[in-house]
């Protein structure tokens, strides 16, 4: 799902320099240091190239305000600094819940691009899973849980957890760097547009 999700392991796809580039982002677009080390981020080595990625932040807001903004899949690119694009596919079974999304990142000066066919599985208003049907990695799965803080029930608790493995060779240094900075600058735009609701 995006996933909030960051976009740097996947498919190698220069586009013109024209296109929107959602990586270098401007100065507007980028949270102070100190709110983007507020949050979380843990990245463990389960298999040569294959990570699991943890990132929790504190929200404003309580539960069913969150999930709200998060289940509005269609409306994520709009404020999430990665993802291109989203939006809802026809499910083959009655009730199910698919959503391609396409993510965009900036490495070694040429822009990549990921896409993910995702199926969602939502338990209201705790968590959200997702599991990858179809796309760019050979992995591509986790959570997004949703925890009202214990001394003020109006805050939320947000951890999201992806496991991945991408398909294409890239050196595993650089994905966690990007991950870590990705899901940082991703989660503080989920927070900030929470807030704001």
């Amino acid at each position: 799902m995006i996933s909030t999700h960051n976009t740097e392991t996947v498919t190698q796809q220069y586009n013109a320099a024209s296109e929107k580039d959602t990586s270098d982002l401007n100065e507007q677009d980028m949270a102070p240091e100190p709110e983007l080390e507020a949050i979380q981020v843990v990245v463990e080595k389960i298999a040569e190239r294959r990570r699991q990625i943890t990132a929790k932040v504190e929200i404003s807001r309580p539960p069913e305000i969150v999930w709200k903004v998060l289940t509005n899949y269609e409306a994520l690119p709009e404020f999430v600094p990665s993802l291109h694009s989203s939006k809802r596919l026809e499910h083959p079974q009655p009730g199910g819940i698919r959503v391609e999304q396409i993510g965009r990142e900036r490495l070694l000066k040429l822009n990549f691009n990921a896409r993910v066919v995702l199926d969602l599985f939502e338990s209201f208003p705790k968590e959200i899973s997702f599991q990858m049907v179809e796309g760019d990695f050979k992995e591509y799965s986790g959570s997004w849980l949703l925890q009202p803080c214990d001394n003020d029930q109006s805050t939320t608790n947000l951890c999201y957890t992806l496991t991945v493995h991408p398909k294409r060779l890239m050196p595993v240094s650089l994905i966690e760097q990007r991950l870590g900075k990705g899901l940082r600058i991703n989660l503080h735009a989920i927070k900030k547009h929470v807030e704001s609701e």
